[in-house]
């Protein structure tokens, strides 16, 4: 049956329209410095994430959704590039059905080979040579540009994973805000304490928490690039360093460093809110004062008693530093919370509920190393036969 002319035109403008929509989105994922709004390249991404979220949810065992997980990045930037290639093919298909005498199946053979470029049909008149040029540009174009935008994507991931695993040795794995605290002033058992340094971490992680939260708000996928060991993730490892800052301020407000730590505080806090909008939550602009805290005294006083086990200068009753303690906090829990579930980061202390319920893991500690000065294996003397 003959399509009418005016049925293949409406079919053509369609066509254009698709062919619009497949270069903006592109154009605006892998090309424009902002973050991305609703779109081909969101809806992509997000049936791509559903259904890793779907497979995941097959099993409760944290270590196996993380494997799982692991391919969720990689899974939504092909998603990503077939539906700018696939709205595009189409588009161009549509636009070239009025122009091939041999109809619509003549208009797909020829659409797919000048798309990937395989050459293979060639249409005859000046008309659907330049659509069959169009297509074979926007082709190149589209996936060179993907090609071009992975080194970006992976100096961010890069720069963010270097941090998160210099951070693992003071604030253990998974990270936790009082154990880097304490790992910090304990400073490997050597007796001197290295609080000193913490205001030169605390600057550090001011900075990473904005260079994360533009690279991660300008290329989404970053979000759910997850870290190459299972009980590490960025978000845990922001969330334990904003909790040592809050911890240092609320205890010991004379020997912390107020300024790098407010800083910090302020722009991680800054760094959730941005990750979140990305990922389409509805944040607040800033925290209500009065919305109370998800943590509790008692877990406040746990952290209070390993800060004691290694002789932290604490300065205040922990009741007294309790207020300040969730005056702080209550700028970031929830941003951070939000964003530690939705990428099912691994269930650190004080870093929220997930999904499936799991229990919070600690951070995994050496073994107490022996005292400064204490005799060493190759010290002590080999024991005489007999002994």
């Amino acid at each position: 049956m003959m399509v009418p002319l005016y049925a293949r035109s409406v079919a053509a403008l369609i066509g254009g329209l698709l062919i619009v929509v497949a270069w903006a989105s592109s154009i605006k994922t892998l090309i424009v410095p902002r973050p991305e709004g609703p779109g081909l390249a969101r809806w992509a991404a997000r049936m791509a994430s559903r259904s890793f979220r779907l497979a995941a949810d097959l099993t409760a065992d944290f270590q196996r959704r993380d494997r799982v997980l692991a391919g969720q990045a990689a899974a939504i930037l092909l998603a990503q590039l077939a539906a700018w290639l696939g709205t595009a093919f189409i588009g161009y298909w549509l636009l070239l059905w009025p122009l091939e005498k041999g109809g619509i199946g003549t208009a797909f053979t020829a659409a797919g080979s000048s798309m990937f470029t395989l050459g293979f049909a060639e249409p005859t008149g000046a008309p659907p040579s330049v659509v069959v040029f169009a297509a074979a540009v926007t082709g190149l174009i589209t996936i060179t540009l993907q090609i071009a935008y992975l080194p970006t994507l992976y100096a961010a991931f890069n720069r963010r994973e270097t941090e998160v695993t210099l951070l693992n040795a003071r604030a253990g794995v998974p990270s936790w805000g009082p154990e880097l605290l304490a790992r910090t002033h304990y400073a490997l058992g050597t007796g001197v304490s290295a609080l000193d340094t913490l205001p030169g971490l605390y600057e550090q992680w001011e900075r990473w928490a904005a260079d994360v939260a533009e690279s991660h708000t300008t290329y989404p996928s970053l979000v759910w690039f997850r870290s190459p060991r299972p009980l590490s993730s960025w978000v845990t490892a922001l969330l334990a360093v904003l909790d040592s800052a809050a911890l240092f301020l609320a205890l010991s407000p004379g020997s912390a460093p107020v300024v790098p730590a407010r800083l910090c505080l302020r722009g991680g806090f800054i760094c959730f809110r941005q990750v979140a909008l990305a990922l389409g939550f509805k944040v607040a602009e800033e925290p209500d004062p009065d919305t109370p805290i998800t943590l509790t005294y008692q877990d406040f006083l746990d952290a209070v008693e390993r800060l004691r086990a290694v002789d932290f200068p604490i300065e205040r009753d922990p009741a007294d530093a309790w207020p300040d303690f969730v005056g702080w906090r209550l700028t970031y829990e929830q941003t951070a919370y939000t964003v530690a579930a939705a990428v099912d980061a691994v269930p650190a202390l004080w870093s929220g509920p997930r999904r499936h319920g799991e229990p919070a893991i600690p951070p995994t500690r050496p073994p107490a190393g022996r005292p400064l000065g204490a005799p060493g294996p190759k010290d002590i003397p080999p024991s005489t036969p007999g002994e």
